[in-house]
């Protein structure tokens, strides 16, 4: 067999350290049986897809050492590899499913499929489609079609029985038919879902192997179906185990900085990083904790992934890095990798436009541009010493950090008309907003625009340094976050 194994990452939003670790388990098991690793950028959420995000995600692997056979940028047997590129093969896969009656024409509308939602959740049944339109009369679909009457194709599901899921770590797994969707396969614009474009684009790229997170267990059944309803041999499934939180709840950029830029902006080693990545479930077979990709390659077994949640532990990272400066790196090397880091010529071409109104002198950079090189301020209850109402404060820096996360892509307007807005709602002035943020974000009000400094430091230290804020004024109690949360809604904005 020659073994083939894709990561597909959607660009939504900053590449994420998860897509990282599932890239590099499956390079790894490829590399280990001698196959190829193929990339595939599902990008059929029209809306939120963006170039921006694509070219991120892939600078990003890059920059940790991970390299594909197959992909976007470097082609292949099977190009085209975005999906928003490949939307006929999608909708001839579709007619080709109903044609044969395993999926059915839906008109629900979205109200309709509201109101069902909300009578099962009273009623505490698992959320789904009822089957409403499967009974529809053949005529009268095709009436409604040549009406161009907007609607889905969703495929048929059994209601009786159990799914046996097949995977290569944690053996059979059980699912009852009862609890799976009638998944919308193509949505009204003709676009498909994950999961019909997931499983024709597996099978058209020759995928042997699929290495994703756990979180696509639930989904096995739908994709095994497809797989039967077209008559293809599906490929084996390992679900790794997620990346979580300390507090074991899954890896999320409310408790910890999830993006890739944020690790490279804080002045991580890439070698560091991906060494990390690579512990998280796994362990060499001396159990020693430093290695290099080329090591992990050498040693890798799948069978050595460990089911047990992977704790993404920011003082071990930190641990580990510094070992990565000091024994891998020589002075020259460390004095290469720092000017890299902070002192590029783009980060000075971004940079010295609002620094130079400012200097006087040379040695007036450094200072001034401190808190742009730095990661989590040594902020004190000093600094915010102006505000005397605390929870007032707290809850502004609250309203404020789960606004920038609706920040997309993180560009200076829409990170001043979110931050704008969000003072209208809660009756401020724009300068009043922003003094407490400034000094959340610079240590000072003394310094460039604070909009200016948060596009440059990028959205997730920004984002942690709010966090970092709220913490260190004490931050927002379990008893009083949903009070928070209804006072934020309320406003108006995007959801806490």
């Amino acid at each position: 067999m020659n073994v083939r194994t894709r990561i597909a990452p959607s660009p939504t939003g900053d590449p994420h350290v998860g897509t990282a670790y599932i890239a590099l388990f499956n390079l790894c098991f490829a590399r280990q049986h001698g196959g190829k690793f193929i990339l595939r950028i599902e990008d059929t959420d029209q809306q939120r897809s963006t170039d921006e995000s694509e070219a991120a995600i892939l600078a990003s692997l890059r920059w940790l050492g991970l390299e594909w056979d197959e992909g976007p940028d470097v082609g292949g047997p099977h190009a085209p590899y975005r999906q928003s590129e490949r939307s006929g093969i999608y909708r001839q896969h579709a007619d080709i499913l109903l044609e044969r009656g395993h999926a059915f024409r839906c008109f629900c509308t979205s109200e309709r499929l509201d109101a069902l939602r909300r009578e099962q959740q009273a009623a505490q049944q698992t959320p789904g489609y009822d089957g409403h339109c499967l009974a529809l009369d053949a005529a009268d679909v095709e009436r409604r079609v040549a009406a161009g009457e907007s609607h889905v194709v969703r495929m048929k599901v059994p209601r009786e029985g159990v799914c046996v899921v097949q995977d290569m770590l944690r053996g059979e797994i059980s699912i009852e038919w009862s609890q799976v969707d009638m998944q919308v396969l193509l949505k009204a614009d003709g676009m498909p879902t994950y999961h019909l474009a997931n499983v024709v684009d597996d099978h058209l790229m020759e995928i042997t192997h699929v290495l994703r997170g756990e979180e696509w267990i639930n989904s096995a059944p739908k994709h095994m179906l497809l797989y039967q309803y077209f008559g293809w041999q599906m490929p084996a499934l390992c679900h790794m185990p997620l990346l979580r939180n300390p507090d074991k709840s899954k890896l999320s950029k409310r408790k910890n900085p999830t993006s890739i830029l944020y690790y490279r902006r804080m002045g991580y080693l890439p070698e560091a990083l991906l060494n990390y990545l690579g512990r998280m479930g796994w362990s060499m077979p001396d159990e020693r904790e430093k290695f290099t990709l080329a090591e992990m390659l050498a040693n890798f077994a799948i069978e050595r992934v460990s089911l047990g949640g992977p704790v993404f532990d920011l003082a071990k990272l930190d641990w580990l890095n510094a070992l990565w400066i000091r024994e891998n790196l020589s002075l020259d090397q460390l004095a290469d990798r720092l000017q890299e880091w902070a002192l590029n010529r783009d980060n000075l071409l971004q940079l010295l436009p609002h620094l130079q109104p400012r200097m006087e002198r040379l040695s007036d950079f450094a200072p001034a541009a401190a808190f742009l090189a730095s990661g989590m301020l040594p902020l004190t209850e000093a600094h915010f010493a102006a505000w005397t109402d605390r929870d007032a404060l707290v809850r502004q820096l609250q309203f404020t950090q789960w606004r920038l996360e609706s920040v997309t892509p993180w560009e200076r307007d829409r990170i001043f008309a979110a931050v704008k807005a969000l003072a209208e709602e809660m009756g401020l002035k724009i300068r009043d907003f922003l003094a407490p943020l400034f000094i959340a974000i610079a240590g000072t009000s003394a310094t460039i625009s604070v909009i200016d400094s948060m596009h440059m430091l990028g959205s997730d230290l920004s984002r942690a340094r709010v966090r970092h804020a709220i913490e260190m004024l004490g931050g927002v109690s379990k008893k009083k976050l949903k009070d928070v949360e209804k006072a934020y809604a309320a406003l108006g904005g995007p959801p806490a």
